[in-house]
């Protein structure tokens, strides 16, 4: 196992391992499986572990397997504020005290604020004390390192990592989304500032591996390089030096062996223009479905209404390119979310974007058929609940 530091030196293995996904059974997680999984990881150099308070029975097990072992010296242990939920000081204390006993510690390595889609709810955190309680936390050591797991746009990661002096971030990234949600642009700012850099969804929760078109799987069995797709997408992150930590929700010996072997042998640095060139291919066959040719450029920017355009098109595109639901949850999550309206409703039909675009797309007609697509009444209603509820005032 190759490691990384953190902001303090501290080593952090190159693979950790993300613990939303243990094997269930009868509706509750199977321990002794995930006792042999963890072990498995932990012996080949694993020493990142992942959960949050919204995991089902997540916090329980990890914390009773690692009690059990008496690993937690050993270890580092990631878990999350359910931010969302908090509205007062005493609520922070309140989760914090509970995920500790979950966990069964009475310290966290790395907390994180869970699932910030928009700065408004860093801010609403910070209106409820957070900057203070953070301090004391840090001072009495029950917290060691503070953090933020991000799902939104670029714009607004930027924001926040720039508003705290934090120790580390969690984002999604892989090779699909290198230039959605905080994107390549934001891993690397990240790194210039001395934030380590963690990876969530490196394969698209299966996608890039499972639910590739056959062409690609095809192409990618021919490469003389003999990767598997799983090893492509590892890889692709592995070669960037911005990049502390990949995490995977591993549940089978075979697959941590696997990514074990491939975190102990891959290099930043080295893939070759060749490689580059077929990832992109690949991209290629996987976005052979698009609705829209939108390549993200954004010189379509800004609109004078605020609607987020790539964004809105990238969303519509996953609807055909992966599935409805994907479309939609990632639209709610980094278009819908946010404080400001920034949907296709807002567009008045000025023109002024289709001007600018090198791929001469129709987009105020294109923008019409997104949002009927991406918001049915349903979806209506539930991101309206659920930004009510997570960016209250």
């Amino acid at each position: 196992m190759q490691y990384r530091n953190d902001k303090n030196g501290n080593p952090i293995s190159l693979l950790g391992y993300g613990c939303m996904r243990f094997t269930t059974s009868m509706g509750a997680i199977d321990i002794d499986k995930a006792e042999k999984e963890i072990m498995e990881a932990y012996n080949a150099g694993v020493n990142y572990f992942d959960t949050a308070y919204i995991y089902t029975g997540s916090e329980a097990a990890l914390g009773t397997i690692v009690k059990k072992k008496n690993i937690r010296d050993k270890i580092k242990i990631a878990t999350k504020l359910p931010q969302y939920l908090v509205n007062n000081k005493a609520a922070l204390d309140r989760y914090f005290n509970e995920e500790l006993s979950r966990l069964q510690t009475d310290y966290v390595d790395y907390y994180l604020m869970h699932h910030l889609t928009d700065y408004v709810a860093w801010e609403n955190l910070k209106k409820n004390g957070v900057l203070d309680w953070i301090a004391e936390k840090k001072k009495s050591g029950a917290i060691r390192n503070i953090g933020f797991s991000f799902h939104g746009d670029t714009e607004m990661f930027m924001k926040i990592l720039h508003d705290y002096d934090w120790d580390i971030c969690l984002v999604q990234y892989n090779y699909l989304d290198e230039f959605a949600q905080a994107g390549r642009a934001g891993v690397e700012e990240a790194h210039r500032l001395g934030i380590p850099v963690l990876i969530m969804e490196p394969l698209r929760g299966g996608k890039l591996v499972d639910l590739l078109p056959e062409t690609a799987k095809k192409m990618i069995k021919e490469n003389p390089r003999g990767w598997s797709p799983a090893e492509w997408a590892f890889r692709w992150l592995f070669n960037q030096e911005a990049v502390t930590c990949v995490l995977s929700g591993m549940n089978s010996i075979e697959m941590i062996q696997e990514n074990c072997r491939v975190a102990s042998e891959a290099k930043a640095g080295e893939f070759t223009q060749n490689d580059i060139d077929f990832l992109e291919k690949i991209k290629k066959e996987i976005n052979s479905k698009m609705k829209v040719n939108c390549t993200a450029c954004r010189y379509c920017m800004p609109c004078p209404k605020n609607v987020d355009i790539p964004a809105i098109f990238r969303c519509y595109n996953e609807m055909y390119t992966e599935s409805k639901h994907s479309g939609r949850w990632e639209f709610a999550q980094t278009v819908g979310l946010r404080k400001q309206n920034q949907t296709a409703s807002q567009c008045i039909g000025c023109g002024k974007c289709e001007k600018h675009c090198p791929q001469n797309i129709a987009i105020r007609e294109e923008l019409k058929k997104a949002d009927k697509a991406l918001r049915p009444i349903t979806y209506k209603i539930g991101i309206a609940v659920a930004k009510k509820f997570m960016l209250k005032k």
